[in-house]
């Protein structure tokens, strides 16, 4: 049965009405002043700023997010890491986010953490309309509201929110390739449309450092403002060493959700010029999603469907992926886009020689010297070239210092300390 649109409150319209167009709350001299004194700071929060967070009381912090457990993804992936120790530690933490099926409990807790959902719409679509944020955000009182991803109407429902409420607010962008060549050519547009919203956050938070001068100047924003708290790793665990192929093949992953945009098509069109100067070679394409069955059908169209293994690993079962990553020979990341990419920091964290797409956050680790890059519109031979190369001279970066998630709570803690302080 279809769900009917949800009714849009009439606040919620006239707020995005007036932000967009310039309108503004008058703050009085005291409020400007402090609004100033907040702005012309000049302090980074991130990993060069050192320290551990000197935070004396429990902080509340509401985290607004598209979605979050069971449904899974990097963002996903990134709140409950971060949420979980912050819970840990003390603080008190609560996760609104949104169902579209209406099968998931509207109130719950995951690992202390406070969950609670409201209805979003359509159901097949991922623009997350949930006029349902709107007063679900004045259930609690919270010292901070924490926008994760601005991809979706989530995202400027809570801003507008939290200003009307008068809470501080910060945004972590979490960049991401998108399938949808629609949505990728409307993308200027929503940056624009966004940016009343983006402008008023207490501050920006980047995952990766080339996010900074990207969206300063998309947004028109001081690059003062944003601070840089990268994604964490999971350590490798103890008993995961790195296994050869019985057959002594070489295995090479493609590692991924099965969607356009992160380049299994390229491993795949790339393996098939490998596998004819290499036949014992092997491709594992591992993930799930909507582009499996082209996937397939692509594999044996180049004639190489028996050199292919589609695989899967399960949900959070970060273990077993180290432990499908021990055997391999070599770890392929060829994504349109990837802002901080999980799966190519556990490739180096699990000593796997990285090959990548010389393109955002990925390219950021190419010029590091953690990984070997091609240009994104490289033929599928000049990858294969770099594949061979990669695994004849293969270069594992050890010791190099990859973040963990604890660093990666415990400067958002530090962020939330500042922007609290600044608010009162």
């Amino acid at each position: 049965m279809n769900t009917p649109p949800p009714e849009v409150p009439n606040q919620l319209i006239k707020g995005i009405i007036t932000v967009v167009y310039g309108g503004r709350r008058r703050l009085g001299p005291a409020g400007l002043k402090r609004a100033e004194q907040c702005e012309s700071e000049d302090r980074f929060v991130g990993p060069m700023a050192g320290g551990t967070p000197q935070i004396g009381c429990d902080v509340r912090v509401l985290v607004v997010t598209p979605r979050f457990l069971p449904e899974v993804g990097g963002v996903e992936r990134h709140v409950h890491q971060v949420a979980r120790r912050h819970v840990a530690a003390g603080h008190h933490v609560t996760v609104l986010c949104t169902d579209r099926t209406g099968s998931l409990p509207p109130r719950h807790v995951v690992d202390g953490i406070a969950v609670r959902r409201v209805h979003a719409w359509p159901r097949r679509r991922d623009l997350f309309l949930a006029p349902g944020l709107w007063a679900a955000m004045a259930e609690g009182d919270w010292d901070v509201v924490h926008v994760q991803s601005f991809h979706t109407f989530v995202a400027p429902t809570a801003m507008l929110r939290a200003r009307i409420l008068r809470l501080p607010y910060v945004l972590t962008f979490h960049g991401g390739g998108h399938s949808s060549a629609l949505r990728r050519r409307l993308r200027g547009t929503q940056l624009r449309l966004l940016g009343p919203f983006v402008r008023r956050a207490s501050r920006l938070v980047a995952t990766a450092q080339f996010e900074v001068p990207v969206y300063s100047e998309a947004f028109s924003v001081d690059v003062r403002k944003f601070v840089v708290v990268p994604n964490g790793v999971d350590p490798v665990p103890a008993g995961v060493t790195a296994v050869a192929a019985p057959d002594g093949a070489e295995v090479i992953a493609s590692i991924g959700r099965l969607e356009r945009y992160k380049g299994h098509h390229r491993a795949l069109a790339a393996f098939a010029h490998l596998h004819r100067v290499r036949p014992r070679a092997r491709l594992w394409i591992v993930g799930t999603g909507p582009e499996e069955e082209p996937l397939r059908r692509e594999a044996i169209r180049l004639g190489v469907a028996d050199a292919v293994t589609f695989r899967s690993v399960p949900i959070g079962e970060q273990d077993a992926m180290y432990a499908l990553m021990s055997q391999t020979s070599l770890i392929l990341c060829l994504s349109d886009f990837e802002t901080h990419p999980m799966v190519a920091l556990e490739a180096l964290a699990a000593g796997r020689p990285l090959v990548v797409t010389a393109t955002s956050g990925l390219d950021e680790l190419a010029r590091r010297g953690l990984a070997r890059s091609v240009p994104l519109d490289s033929s599928a031979a000049v990858i294969a070239a770099a594949v061979a190369e990669a695994l004849d001279s293969p270069v594992a970066p050890v010791g190099i210092g990859l973040p963990s998630w604890d660093d990666c709570a415990d400067l958002l803690l530090q962020l939330y300390e500042e922007v609290t302080a600044c608010a009162s």
